[in-house]
C-alpha cells in the first residue's frame, strides 16, 4: 500500500461510500494531490462514477464491500446512511473515517440530539416519539407550532411534519410511515449559521468561517460567507464544532448547523460528518477547499489552511435552475460547478454557482 508514517501519500486510493456530487467533488480534490477515488453505489450513473472507478452494488452486498475494501487504503462517506453491517464488514478490512461512532450519532435524531446534550450546546426542546401515543404525549408537552421528524433518513425537508392545533395527529404519523420519530419545538429563529471543521488523524483541528444559510422550499439555496455575526458568536459556533468533532474522535469533516435566536443564543441544529452543502464556496473562495480538507484528513495528511480569500455568495443550482447553465458561463466573476446529473427534477441539486467578493475583515 503507499502508506507511510507520514500518511496515504500519492498512488494511493480512497475509497468512497457514495456516488453523488459530493463523492464526485472529492475525486476531483484527490486527483490534484495524486490520488485516487474508488466509489462505491448502486447507481451505475451516478456523479461521482464520471470521475472515478466504481464498484456497483447494493450498500448490504457483503461480498462486494469486502472485494471493494481490498483494493483501497482508506474509506470514507459522502453520506452517512450507510446499513451498520456494511461499516462492520468495511473496517475489518481497512481503516474507516471517521469511525462508526461519528456515523451511528448523526444516522439518528435521537442520538444527535441527546449527544448535543451531552456536550452541554443548546438545541431546541424536543422529545423521542416511538409510536401514536408518544406523539399525543409529547405534542401536550411541548406545544404547538412543533415539528415531527423521523429519526432516520430525512434530509432538505424530506421526512417532515409541521404540528399545529388544526393538525390530525393520526394523519401526521401515517404521514411518517409510523417510524421512529422526534417532535421538535417549532423555533422562531432569526437566521440560520454553519461551520465545518476538519479533524486530522493526529488530533489536529481548523475550522472554516461560520456561514450564514438560506432556504427554500426546505433545500438550502443560498450560502453567504463570511455570516455576519459578533466575534463572540463566530468564536462559539467554532468551538461547539471543534468540541463536537473532539468528543466523536472524529477523523475527516463535521459540519454543524445551528439556528440563531432573536436575542442572540445559538441553537444546534443537526450535524453532518461528511462535506456539506453549505461548504461549496470554499472551492473557489479558500486557500484549501473542504473536500481536499477531507482528502487529507482521512489520508493521514497536514490539514491545509482554511482561510478565505475572499469573501462569496454560493447559490444552489435546483432542478431548471440548471438551464441557465450558458447564461451563468458567459456571466463574468461566476464560478459554475455542474454535476453532471442527466435529469433535472423538482428538488434535485444539479450544480452551484459561487460568486466572489473582496474579502472583508476578520
Amino acid at each position: 500500500m503507499p502508506a507511510d508514517s507520514k500518511g496515504i501519500g500519492p498512488g494511493g486510493t480512497i475509497g468512497i461510500i457514495g456516488g453523488g456530487q459530493l463523492g464526485r467533488m472529492t475525486a476531483l480534490a484527490a486527483a490534484r494531490l495524486g490520488l485516487r477515488c474508488h466509489v462505491f453505489c448502486p447507481d451505475l450513473n451516478a456523479p461521482a462514477t464520471h470521475v472515478a472507478k466504481a464498484t456497483i452494488a447494493a450498500y448490504d452486498d457483503g461480498d462486494a464491500l469486502a472485494r471493494f475494501a481490498d483494493d483501497v487504503d482508506v474509506v470514507t462517506f459522502e453520506f452517512e446512511n450507510i446499513p451498520a453491517d456494511s461499516v462492520r464488514i468495511l473496517a475489518e478490512h481497512v481503516p474507516v473515517r471517521p469511525n462508526w461512532r461519528v456515523l451511528q450519532t448523526a444516522q439518528d435524531r435521537r442520538e444527535e440530539k441527546a449527544f448535543f446534550q451531552t456536550l452541554g450546546v443548546a438545541t431546541a426542546p424536543w422529545r423521542p416519539v416511538s409510536n401514536r401515543a408518544e406523539l399525543t404525549t409529547a405534542v401536550e408537552a411541548l406545544g404547538c407550532p412543533s415539528v415531527l421528524k423521523t429519526a432516520r433518513l430525512g434530509y432538505d425537508g424530506k421526512g417532515q411534519v409541521k404540528i399545529d392545533r388544526q393538525t390530525d395527529l393520526d394523519q401526521a404519523w401515517q404521514m411518517v410511515q409510523e417510524q421512529p420519530c422526534i417532535l421538535e419545538s417549532f423555533i422562531n429563529f432569526d437566521r440560520e449559521i454553519s461551520v465545518i471543521v476538519a479533524r486530522a488523524l493526529d488530533g489536529a483541528t481548523l475550522c472554516y468561517d461560520a456561514v450564514e444559510n438560506r432556504h427554500r422550499h426546505h433545500i438550502l439555496d443560498v450560502t453567504t460567507a463570511p455570516a455576519i455575526l459578533s466575534a463572540e458568536l463566530a468564536t462559539q459556533a467554532a468551538e461547539f464544532a471543534t468540541h463536537a468533532a473532539m468528543t466523536l474522535e472524529l477523523v475527516g469533516l463535521l459540519a454543524l448547523e445551528m439556528f440563531i435566536t432573536p436575542d442572540g443564543r445559538l441553537l444546534a441544529n443537526e450535524m453532518a460528518p461528511r462535506p456539506h452543502n453549505s461548504g461549496h464556496w470554499t472551492i473557489d473562495a479558500c486557500q484549501t477547499d473542504q473536500f481536499e480538507q477531507l482528502v487529507r484528513a482521512v489520508c493521514g495528511l497536514p490539514l491545509g489552511n482554511p482561510a478565505r480569500h475572499a469573501d462569496a455568495v454560493m447559490t444552489n443550482l435546483i432542478g431548471d435552475d440548471v438551464l441557465q447553465w450558458r447564461m451563468l458561463l458567459s456571466e463574468p466573476g461566476a464560478h459554475v460547478h455542474l454535476y453532471g446529473k442527466d435529469e433535472a427534477r423538482p428538488g434535485r441539486k444539479m450544480g452551484h454557482v459561487t460568486r466572489l467578493r473582496p474579502r472583508t475583515n476578520p
